[in-house]
């Protein structure tokens, strides 16, 4: 069976299947094992499976196109958002998504607790799918956000009929946002504090973008249409660097805006959250060393040499090449410079002519009006 892992690979497993021919159901399963017996828990057949926190959403680049490609057709320039399922497979605490695809979504921004998804349409094309690719399974749903919202626990609840632990993934389709698009979650049960209700709520769980080898070369082959090739390697890295910058002034502001929730009282203290505060906080460099600062200083004034001096360097090749093609085509053409020349001359010519001949009307106008 696909639940038992490598670690019980060298047990003796024996099955006692007994089939119901009419209902073609699984009844009894023994396993034995010759060393310490190990508990296998098939996440396929038991919805109510726990969490586990080392789980990780890899997000491929087909997931992002569609979801850009679906939100420009249908929510564009809206306040609205776009929801559908993700395709993929889970494997040794990893979630690849390598497919997606839409579903029709309508919730009302007035009153959110009234939402509409079509369930019919949503198994329809999930059986399609699995007739032209059966390894993709679902594995969970993604929205256009950008935050979470209270219709996404119940979404998570009917996407639980397909998928026992499905991920939820926000993907941030604005232009204007440079750090990663994508953020995971997972639905778990917690206890409220009087202790007598369950309910669900998302943790978050770590996310990354990932490619195989044929979705790279696809997506450089997109990038060259994207990327400006007059830019030089040195100016698309300080873009890179700046961008970077402004990603972490976002998480800066965040990690604010938490601590001020948490002295006031509106958010409970999170340990876990606070300690990599800290790790973060300690890792961070002292720049107060008169030492690191002149070498920064010196580091940086021969960076902007370089630059000045490749700058002129490029002026100066531009200018030799200019002078150098003027002087090849005078030399391959001077039938048509001659030419040039003489259709200016006969240009001035007419030119000439009919100045005369207007100053000769001009005059016999005059003398007209003198004899009358």
């Amino acid at each position: 069976p696909r639940a038992l892992g490598p670690a019980i690979l060298r047990a003796r497993v024996d099955f006692a299947v007994d089939f119901d021919l009419d209902r073609f159901s699984r009844r009894t399963r023994k396993m034995s094992v010759e060393e310490t017996p190990e508990v296998v828990v098939d996440e396929a057949a038991t919805p109510g499976a726990q969490l586990n926190d080392k789980v990780t959403v890899i997000v491929h680049p087909l997931v992002l196109l569609s979801t850009v490609d679906h939100y420009n057709r249908v929510a564009k320039d809206t306040k609205k958002r776009v929801v559908g399922v993700l395709l993929g497979n889970k494997s040794k605490g990893s979630v690849d998504v390598t497919n997606s695809f839409a579903v029709p979504f309508e919730e009302d921004l007035r009153n959110p607790n009234i939402f509409f998804i079509d369930h019919d349409f949503l198994s329809t094309m999930y059986d399609m799918y699995k007739k032209v690719n059966t390894r993709e399974n679902i594995v969970g749903f993604y929205s256009t956000g950008p935050k979470i919202k209270e219709n996404d626990i119940r979404i998570d609840e009917l996407i639980r009929r397909f998928c026992p632990n499905p991920v939820f993934v926000i993907i941030d389709v604005r232009p204007d946002v440079e750090a990663i698009p994508t953020t995971g979650y997972m639905s778990v049960e917690e206890v409220e504090t009087d202790g007598k209700d369950i309910k669900r709520t998302f943790k978050h769980i770590p996310s990354m973008i990932g490619a195989y080898e044929a979705e790279e070369v696809g997506v450089e082959h997109l990038l060259r249409d994207v990327n400006d090739p007059s830019t030089s390697s040195l100016q698309n890295q300080i873009k890179a660097k700046a961008a970077a910058l402004g990603g972490l002034r976002e998480q800066l502001i965040d990690m604010k805006s938490y601590l001020e929730n948490v002295l006031a009282g509106k958010l409970p203290v999170n340990n876990l959250i606070i300690y990599n505060m800290q790790t973060i906080f300690n890792l961070l460099p002292n720049l107060n060393i008169d030492e690191l600062i002149i070498a920064l200083k010196v580091k940086t004034n021969d960076m902007h040499l370089v630059i000045y001096i490749s700058s002129l360097i490029r002026c100066v090749v531009a200018l030799h090449d200019l002078v150098r093609n003027k002087i090849q085509f005078k030399d391959q053409d001077p039938d048509g410079e001659k030419a040039a020349v003489e259709e200016k001359k006969g240009e001035k010519e007419e030119e000439k002519k009919e100045g005369e001949a207007e100053a000769k009307e001009g005059e016999g106008a005059k003398a007209a009006e003198k004899k009358k």
